[in-house]
């Protein structure tokens, strides 16, 4: 009894066309950008919607068109730029500080486990400390003048960056280190080749935290004994009762820092392209 073989011929394959193609593209994009958006826009368009026609108080929250308004008329004239700038200034030199700071002296502490045990008491409790809790002092000791407000800002964004650095040092795989002594690699290099890049991702957490921290303290310390700032817009427009201008000030602090956050994520993206950065 014999059997035939059956026809093995290969399919002959379905060419998409090139419109088809796009327009599956452009549904899977479409698809992944209102599932990660969506949300953000249904609570936009409900706050819009709901203040226009009164389901909501308009007078506590305007409607979008109205804030958007005010966001553009305050920067075409030119009357939000001079507080963005000083809010920048304030921020930016006291994010430098502590950057400057933090990094170099977490470096130094993650790797001398003495110099570590023996700070890390004093740090934890001012870190417990809330900025704002000392920030009387700061103006009795440097007065109501821009050093306090930049001191108060560096404090509290000083200790996110020197404790994620000394984490990320402590975190190393000794293995790793075992192995570059082994081959005879000098401390300076096991540094530079070992712990410095290794450190990296978990330095970038303290930075993302910090520039978060950065703005917060920004917007309490402008409100207190300051006459420019995006801070101090917020308070007096709620003091003379200007809810859009005062939502347009809040606008702005948001977007620098989704700003910052953008910058810093880029720049660890880069930075770390053999770390498995869950963004």
């Amino acid at each position: 009894m014999t059997f035939q073989s059956l026809d093995s011929s290969p399919v002959a394959s379905v060419e998409v066309p090139l419109g088809a193609a796009i327009l599956r593209r452009g549904a899977g994009a479409a698809q992944s950008v209102l599932r990660r958006y969506g949300l953000v826009a249904g609570f936009l368009a409900v706050w819009q919607i709901g203040s226009t026609f009164g389901w909501i108080n308009p007078t506590v929250f305007p409607p979008l068109d109205k804030i958007l308004a005010a966001t553009w008329e305050g920067i075409a004239g030119g009357k939000l730029l001079d507080d963005i700038a000083i809010s920048l200034q304030r921020s930016g030199l006291a994010f430098a500080a502590a950057v400057g700071l933090g990094i170099p002296l977490g470096l130094f502490m993650g790797q001398i486990r003495a110099v570590e045990e023996a700070l890390d008491p004093l740090l934890q409790f001012f870190r417990q400390t809330s900025a704002l809790a000392l920030y009387p002092v700061f103006i009795l000791l440097l007065g109501l003048g821009e050093a306090s407000k930049v001191f108060v800002i560096f404090w509290a964004t000083l200790f996110p960056i020197l404790l994620a650095t000394i984490g990320g040092v402590k975190e190393v795989d000794r293995k790793l280190i075992e192995m570059a002594t082994t081959f005879g690699a000098s401390r300076a290099t096991i540094f530079r080749r070992v712990v410095l890049p290794a450190s990296v991702p978990s330095i970038f957490v303290g930075l993302r935290l910090s520039a978060t921290t950065a703005l917060l303290l920004l917007i309490a310390a402008e409100m207190i004994g300051a006459n420019k700032g995006l801070g101090f817009q917020v308070m007096n427009a709620q003091y003379n009762f200007q809810i859009p201008q005062m939502f347009a000030a809040i606008l702005l602090l948001a977007v620098l820092g989704l700003s910052a956050n953008a910058v810093l994520v880029t720049l660890q993206r880069r930075l770390c392209r053999w770390a498995d950065l869950n963004q």
